[in-house]
């Protein structure tokens, strides 16, 4: 019998499939299997919740603090690593605030949840997505798990100081991805409404973006609430930029500031069911109705 040379095929290639030739190839498949997963779960819609990884839940921060006066008690501390844990120390101290934003948001992701998973069968599940990460965005998927019924689901970001996603997202819909862009679309393209913690340049520059594919008449206008009214009237002045003429009077009031969870409830299912009244909301529930 003849020799024969063993040759992998290219798609068993790991040396081609992570090199610059395939990276068409590898957004492709960060697209495709998002969409392909989604729709084998039927997932149409979902609200989408942007928040600040750095938050903590009391426990949590408690924890952290308590290690860090630890860290400080030890007199055999470095100078270097003295500096690094009083830096840290405070920060956690600084942030002390989010504990009370984290009880609210998971109380919004656990109401918001329960009434997605209660419209079915006649309507389409609404589900709760966040972008996978630690602090309100686990409060949010936390809020969402802890309802029977409903998809908690996590769109999160291959990052050097984060190993993975948290835990409370629902196994089969949790998304790593590589490329940020492809993680922006499928956060926007099912996304029926907004919820916004207080956060930093990660939450803002996702902010931003989904208000200007509203504005550009990209994306369909949706409900958004920005939660926690102190927070967002002082870190941006909205209304300073209406004035100077950068952006319309109209940009301004389809951003909705609250502080009660009872208020950002009713603002974003109403806003969702008068969607799907619309034209194109009435195509997409057809659609799952077949």
């Amino acid at each position: 019998m003849a020799e024969t040379l063993p040759v992998e095929k290219a798609y068993n290639r790991h040396d081609f499939l992570n090199g610059s030739a395939a990276r068409h190839i590898r957004i492709l498949c960060e697209y495709e299997h998002t969409r392909s997963t989604l729709e084998k779960h039927g997932v149409n819609e979902t609200i989408m919740f942007f928040a600040s990884a750095r938050g903590k839940s009391r426990s949590e921060w408690e924890a952290a603090v308590a290690s860090a006066e630890g860290k400080l008690a030890n007199e055999g501390l470095s100078p270097e690593d003295k500096e690094k844990t009083e830096k840290e120390l405070s920060r956690l101290k600084k942030l002390e605030w989010q504990c009370d934003v984290y009880v609210k948001v998971k109380e919004l992701a656990a109401k918001l949840a329960e009434w997605g998973v209660n419209r079915m069968p006649r309507q389409p599940r609404v589900s709760i997505c966040t972008g996978g990460g630690p602090g309100a965005m686990k409060a949010a998927n936390e809020g969402a798990a802890s309802v029977k019924g409903a998809y908690s689901i996590g769109m999160g970001i291959s990052l050097p100081f984060e190993k993975g996603l948290n835990v409370a997202c629902t196994p089969d819909l949790a998304f790593r991805y590589h490329y940020f862009f492809t993680r922006k679309f499928w956060m926007t393209y099912p996304c029926r409404a907004l919820v916004v913690a207080p956060g930093g340049f990660g939450t803002c520059d996702e902010l931003f973006e989904m208000i200007t594919l509203i504005q550009c008449k990209k994306k369909e206008r949706i409900p958004i609430v920005l939660f926690g009214k102190e927070f967002w009237s002082k870190v941006i002045n909205w209304e300073q930029m209406a004035a100077m003429g950068v952006i319309a009077e109209a940009d301004v009031h389809m951003l909705n500031m609250v502080d009660s969870v009872d208020e950002a409830f009713q603002h974003i299912t109403s806003g969702i069911e008068e969607w799907e009244q619309s034209e194109t909301g009435e195509k997409l529930v057809a659609e799952f109705s077949k």
